[in-house]
């Protein structure tokens, strides 16, 4: 008797067949080319999300002083250093240059909340390709990108590297749990992963970089509050909100049945008073953590699943030649 053979790995390159319900690795790295025409960082255009009075949040490339030297013609006048000039009886600047580069962390969510669906995509490959394109545009502008993907199990962490190679690291880590994700899979769903990932980020995004959140935000409480303030004080943060039409409204389709790993459940969603408390539920969940965020300054980027997210993020965060 022939033994058992342990189960096969997620294939990256290789998915199943099913557009829509698993990403393509072909099709993330396609999306290099549709990385344009908005920025994660600071200069947004008017119309941007994060134009207003979130923009000056964003702390974009800072300025390292590099010496004190004599005023030469053409010097701004905003940085002559008036102590040295008048203990000298000299004209004196300060001379700084530009930091040349920034990390991105991207906290990437493919837990089974994800794996859900009505239209066109599962919230797990709206994130995956937001992901993906973030990775792309962040390398164009000649900033690092680093990675923290969490399922319901564990986070695999991808330092950050400002170069192709490190963002075909950070897509094939997603992919890996992506198709892993499956109605019939084992695990069950741990919405404690949310905080696991905020803890591992404060001790990861030190000072001055950007981390951007792309989740449904399942599992969030008043430690994640907590946390996300922690990253905030020096950093910034983007969140972006990865969500489903289904589970915003539920249609008047009569009796339906809805069902995960645990078991089913048939509703009459011709019953207008439970719509409208569904409504209202996810309404009010969602305002409030909005209404959290924004008060941390945090820009909230919404995403749905019906609509191509390359298109979806260039109107949110502006549509400009970069």
């Amino acid at each position: 008797m022939s033994e058992p053979q342990p189960p096969s790995q997620p294939d990256p390159v290789n998915p199943p067949a099913a557009p829509g319900v698993y990403a393509n690795l072909a099709d993330l790295v396609a999306l290099q080319y549709q990385a344009r025409g908005f920025s994660l960082l600071p200069r947004q255009p008017v119309h941007s999300l994060l134009a207003g009075r979130h923009a000056s949040r964003l702390r974009g490339r800072g300025l390292n002083f590099e010496e004190i030297r004599r005023y030469q013609p053409g010097d701004d006048i905003r940085q002559i250093d008036w102590k040295v000039t008048v203990r000298t009886r000299k004209t004196h600047s300060r001379v700084y240059t530009e930091e040349r580069e920034r990390s991105v962390f991207l906290l990437v969510d493919q837990r089974s909340s994800m794996f859900f669906g009505s239209v066109q995509n599962m919230k797990s490959v709206t994130a995956t390709e937001a992901a993906a394109l973030a990775a792309w545009r962040v390398i164009t502008q000649k900033d690092r990108v680093g990675a923290l993907v969490f399922d319901d199990q564990s986070i695999e962490e991808i330092p950050p590297h400002r170069s192709r190679s490190g963002v075909m690291r950070i897509l094939n880590a997603i992919l890996q749990k992506n198709h892993a994700l499956s109605v019939a899979a084992t695990a069950q769903a741990n919405a404690g992963m949310f905080n696991e990932v905020l803890r591992r980020c404060v001790n990861l995004a030190r000072h001055d970089c950007l981390v951007c959140i792309i989740s449904d935000g399942a599992g969030h409480d008043e430690e994640s509050q907590h946390l996300l303030t922690r990253i905030s004080q020096h950093n910034d943060v983007l969140f972006v909100f990865v969500n489903d039409p289904l589970e915003c409204e539920l249609p008047d389709a009569g009796p339906l049945i809805f069902g995960d790993k645990t078991g089913q459940m048939e509703i009459n969603t011709s019953n207008r008073s439970l719509r409208e408390r569904y409504r209202e539920t996810f309404a009010e969940q969602r305002e409030a953590g909005r209404k959290f965020l924004l008060h941390r300054e945090t820009p909230v980027l919404s995403l749905t699943t019906t609509l191509g997210v390359a298109t979806q993020i260039r109107h949110h965060l502006g549509s400009r030649k970069l």
